[in-house]
């Protein structure tokens, strides 16, 4: 009886086969639908990385297009895209003639000898007259030779200063600072500020205070102040 018992209630309550199974199907559905999600996802991810990829391409293409406006085909020479020997014209001279030439912007210089009516001097503001000199204005352009890139000139020049040991290492000796750190030490860990004396100059204005047995009106014992040793002559063996 026990034995068929212990069967139904594990085959009911502990391993249902009916239930595990269920369970399984409902894992592998969960796992379909989760699937088809990220397929989609990656999908839709994929095709967004593939325009982004595109229209920067396409729009490094016509900045190289502006730049390189001069070598668009003119009524009396081809350019280097429109060879003669072709049947068409290549599509980078297509994108010449829709695009236009790039345009370098020079900063203006203003001229010293430019002079307005607040710039005179008054009677408030002395005459000054400037003895600096107007240094000429730095291109834009990048010389031509095997020069470094400016931003990494500048970034040498500012960077922070890193010492070396002997730079960073201090001129005191490490003797003097441990006992400056030891000294810092006890004066934050004492008690009183009460300086120490020594035993002689700490009681030598201080009045001596006799003990009782001492300064009774019978006097002192010679015990202990004369001598040491108890002396009885009567017990004496020989006159000494």
């Amino acid at each position: 009886i026990q034995k068929r018992w212990r069967g139904y209630y594990v085959r009911k309550y502990i391993h249902n086969y009916y239930a595990l199974k269920k369970y399984l199907e409902a894992i592998s559905v969960n796992n379909e639908i989760v699937r088809n999600e990220l397929q989609e996802y990656a999908e839709m991810k994929e095709n967004e990385d593939k325009r982004k990829d595109l229209e920067k391409k396409e729009k490094e293409k016509k900045y190289q297009a502006r730049k390189m406006h001069y070598l668009l085909s003119t009524e009396q020479i081809a350019g280097i895209y429109n060879s003669p020997f072709r049947k068409s014209p290549d599509p980078m001279e297509l994108l010449l003639r829709k695009s236009k030439p790039l345009i370098h912007r020079r900063q203006q210089i203003k001229s010293p000898f430019a002079y307005e009516l607040h710039d005179w001097p008054t009677c408030r503001r002395p005459l000054t007259f400037s003895t600096a000199q107007l240094l000429p204005p730095i291109g834009r352009q990048k010389p031509q030779g095997p020069f470094r890139d400016t931003a990494e000139v500048l970034r040498q020049r500012y960077k922070p200063l890193e010492p070396t040991l002997r730079v960073a290492a201090s001129i005191n000796s490490p003797l003097e600072k441990a006992r400056e750190e030891m000294k810092k030490e006890e004066w934050r860990n004492r008690i009183h500020d009460n300086e120490f004396l020594p035993f002689s100059l700490y009681h030598k204005n201080e009045k001596y205070d006799p003990s009782i047995r001492r300064s009774g009106k019978y006097g002192q014992e010679t015990y202990g102040i004369k001598h040491f040793r108890e002396v009885q002559p009567k017990k004496w063996v020989t006159d000494k």
